[in-house]
């Protein structure tokens, strides 16, 4: 007997839940634009060290200093628009007259450096901490929403500004710079040890409200574990605001690392460093206003971009809005 097939078109296939927050996020053109700026942004800071090699230039040589015509006696750049030339893009540094292109590629460098190590601890910190603790309830969420609210008390900031001079008398000699790595050590896990607790707090919540699910039960009656649960069953359903407060967390750390350098207690030198070329400039703002504008600019192009992004993805990722 022959088979009879139903009229009409064939249904399209089902799609998952990634494919769909992706389809959602191609169709968003501000948060597609955002995502070319970030993916630029990566790509120079990446790419700073041969790009400057291209350039011929390097962030730590005193070109005004070392060459006669560039700086002026009260070291301002003798050349308008900060010293813009053909020899240096974007002008030279007052006073030191460090070339400012190669500043603020290698800048970029230090500002993901801190804020991705620091992500990436917040990440495994607030997931392994939020999943288990939403699936375990309990004595074990009384304890860890004390924690939290300890946590959330301390001022962040004014922690970061006590402890650069306790880490210089307690782990560096007398008359000796602080170390490199232990600048961003320092800053890495502060920002680490306190940026957990909104993500965690924010997984608790939604696991609680998973635990009790047709499918973890489902996995509770075929005998499945406890890390079997949190791993397999609860943590893929929790990926999306994850990946928000990912990507919302990185320009919140870039701009507080800017800010403590501002304030003298981040990055030091000779590590180029946008906060620090933001203090300079806005010392010598009514004779140079140029040498501000640069890192001001570029600052405020990288959050805005991280922002865009951060609520495209959430837009994305939100159902009611990708459907």
């Amino acid at each position: 007997m022959a088979e009879v097939h139903s009229g009409g078109p064939p249904k399209a296939p089902s799609r998952g839940p990634f494919a769909t927050a992706c389809r959602a996020f191609r169709r968003d053109r501000t948060g597609m634009a955002a995502l070319v700026v970030v993916a630029l942004c990566a790509l120079l800071a990446l790419a700073a060290p041969l790009l400057a090699a291209l350039y011929g230039k390097n962030p730590k040589e005193h070109y005004g200093q070392n060459r006669p015509g560039l700086l002026s006696a009260e070291g301002l750049p003798v050349l308008p628009n900060g010293g813009i030339s053909g020899e240096h893009w974007f002008g030279i540094e007052p006073g030191l007259g460090r070339d400012v292109l190669t500043q603020l590629l290698y800048g970029m460098r230090t500002s993901l450096l801190v804020a991705l190590a620091s992500v990436t601890v917040i990440a495994v910190v607030g997931i392994v901490l939020g999943v288990t603790v939403g699936y375990l309830s309990g004595l074990a969420d009384r304890a860890f929403t004390f924690v939290c609210n300890v946590m959330l008390a301390f001022p962040t900031l004014l922690l970061l500004l006590a402890l650069s001079p306790v880490i210089q008398t307690r782990f560096v000699d007398p008359g000796e710079n602080e170390p490199v790595w232990m600048q961003f050590t320092s800053l890495i896990l502060v920002f680490s040890a306190f940026g957990w607790v909104p993500l965690a707090m924010v997984l608790r919540t939604a696991v609680r409200g998973l635990r009790e699910r047709d499918f973890v039960e489902a996995a509770r009656a075929v005998g499945a574990g406890r890390r079997h649960i949190v791993f397999r069953e609860l943590l893929p359903n929790v990926w999306a605001p994850v990946l928000v407060h990912i990507t919302l967390a990185v320009p919140g750390i870039v701009t507080a690392e800017a800010a403590l350098s501002f304030l003298g207690v981040g990055i030091n030198e000779p590590v180029p460093d946008w906060g620090r070329m933001i203090s300079r400039g806005s010392e010598v703002f009514y004779d140079d206003p140029t040498y501000m504008v640069f890192p001001g600019v570029a600052i405020l192009v990288f959050v805005l971009a991280f922002n865009l992004l951060g609520d495209a993805v959430r837009d994305a990722l939100d159902p009611r809005i990708a459907a």
